[in-house]
């Protein structure tokens, strides 16, 4: 999805009409899954609805605005590289909200991720259009949806929801933040723009991105987020990888991107374990 998003901003760069687009298209392609879902179709309280809804404000809400406007600024490797540093996010909100001790397996774990993050912030190898500011998008994005998983999991089991259905309320509160960010932006003139043809682009990144909020949420509701967090974690080595593969030119992938990957994997990795 993040390499999809890249490849769409750089011919459309406009990343507030790009994420309505892309989220739009992710939330048609949960709803499309909810056919396929089984054990679903119970009906929903309101209450099980608005806390969903709230996960999606979160994220993919707020947190996808921050994170397209990351991809736009430093690209999809290095946004995927923060992304993966998700556990340590996870292992700070249990100790801080429910009381988890912290030992030296996190300690490690915490000083590899933030290796990786002094590897980002050193790199030279850069693209012209590459701005500082993408990395602080990056973990403010990363935050966020480390916190809507907390959500999803802590009610997951109480719900009547699908994961699928549960997901495309979380989809389709995302997508009402990112029109509502677009019509901020555009003033207006938001009707307009949506009607370009050239949004069209971005719809790979929505499929894929329906399709991972599909997989993630059936994931969240199965197992435990100390085994799913460093799994999803790492995006960061697949991340580093497909913008080799396709987005060699912008991307600029050296050795110090691929260490840092491989540092955010080993850092999760090692979280997760431990908790």
């Amino acid at each position: 999805m993040t390499v999809s998003l890249r490849a769409a901003l750089k011919r459309h760069p406009e990343p507030d009409v790009g994420a309505v687009a892309s989220t739009v298209v992710a939330a048609l392609v949960a709803v499309v899954a909810i056919a396929f879902e089984r054990g679903g179709g119970e009906a929903a309280s309101s209450k099980e609805l608005a806390i969903f809804a709230l996960a999606g404000l979160l994220a993919p809400g707020v947190s996808q605005i921050f994170f397209t406007l990351a991809v736009k600024e430093v690209g999809a490797s290095r946004t995927s590289i923060v992304a993966g540093s998700a556990p340590l996010f996870a292992a700070t909100l249990a100790i801080l909200l429910l009381d988890e001790p912290f030992e030296w397996p996190l300690a490690l774990g915490a000083v590899l991720i933030v290796g990786a993050g002094a590897l980002l912030v050193g790199d030279t190898a850069r693209s012209l259009d590459f701005r500082l500011i993408g990395i602080g998008y990056a973990f403010l994005a990363t935050s966020l949806f480390t916190s809507r998983d907390v959500v999803v999991r802590w009610y997951s089991e109480d719900a009547a929801l699908g994961s699928v259905e549960a997901a495309a309320a979380a989809l389709a509160a995302g997508a009402l933040v990112m029109l509502a960010w677009a019509a901020l932006e555009r003033r207006g003139a938001l009707v307009t723009a949506l009607a370009s043809p050239a949004l069209l682009r971005f719809v790979p990144a929505g499929f894929f991105f329906g399709l991972s909020y599909v997989l993630l949420f059936a994931a969240v509701y199965r197992g435990k987020l100390t085994v799913v967090s460093p799994l999803v974690a790492t995006e960061a080595l697949w991340g580093v990888l497909l913008a080799a593969l396709f987005l060699r030119r912008s991307e600029l992938v050296g050795p110090r991107l691929v260490l840092g990957a491989a540092l955010v994997v080993t850092g999760g990795v090692l979280i997760g374990v431990y908790r």
